[in-house]
């Protein structure tokens, strides 16, 4: 049986290895097992770890993706139906607009309601139109006069024509016992569409 004496005596030629007690050998064996082993993980298993970690890095942010792409899935027809009743609204709202032949009788409508309404026009001057993103602005200066409740009756059978017309600066002031003078700026819009804004 060999000892850690045998070990001292050990004629260590490689060449020569056939001969040397099993300690020896095994020891050896032992530590080119290691170095196997060692080596795989080194130059193989390393590798495969960082890509294994890059791998999973991928795997998270894909699910990342994936549960965010599901919420927005999960609300996707809600988000149809809001377009398309989105789309309604903006083509009821855009046949509020005059376009280019209404303005004309627009501005009659305007002025047929500020004298049904009992008020005098003093001044109704319609100024050029501004541009906007997708509209126009139709300013008209005017200016009349009439009793208070006159002028209320006024507003309220502007914001029930059919097409879109503000006051904007009101100004109030008494010229008489029962008459009031009002200047203001009224207001309507007409669509651009995207052929050159007609």
């Amino acid at each position: 049986m060999s000892s850690l004496a045998d070990l001292k005596d050990l004629d260590l030629d490689i060449n020569n290895i056939g001969n040397w007690p099993a300690l020896a050998k095994a020891i050896v064996i032992a530590v080119a097992c290691v170095l196997v082993v060692v080596g795989v993980l080194y130059f193989d298993t390393n590798d495969q770890l960082d890509t294994l970690e890059k791998v999973q890095k991928e795997e998270d942010n894909l699910k990342i993706r994936l549960t965010q792409r599901a919420k927005k899935a999960a609300i996707l027809d809600q988000l149809v139906a809001q377009l398309e009743e989105m789309r309604t609204d903006f083509k009821k709202l855009s046949r509020q607009l005059p376009n280019q032949t209404e303005v004309a009788e627009l501005l009659v409508d305007i002025s047929q309601t500020g004298l049904a309404s009992g008020l005098e026009f003093e001044l109704f001057r319609p100024s050029p139109e501004i541009p906007q993103d997708f509209y126009a602005e139709l300013p008209i200066q005017i200016r009349v006069t009439g009793r208070y409740h006159e002028f209320g009756t006024f507003a309220s059978g502007i914001a029930a024509l059919p097409r879109i017309v503000t006051l904007h600066d009101i100004s109030l002031s008494r010229t008489g016992k029962d008459t009031m003078v009002m200047n203001a700026t009224a207001k309507t819009y007409r669509y651009l569409d995207s052929e050159g804004g007609q």
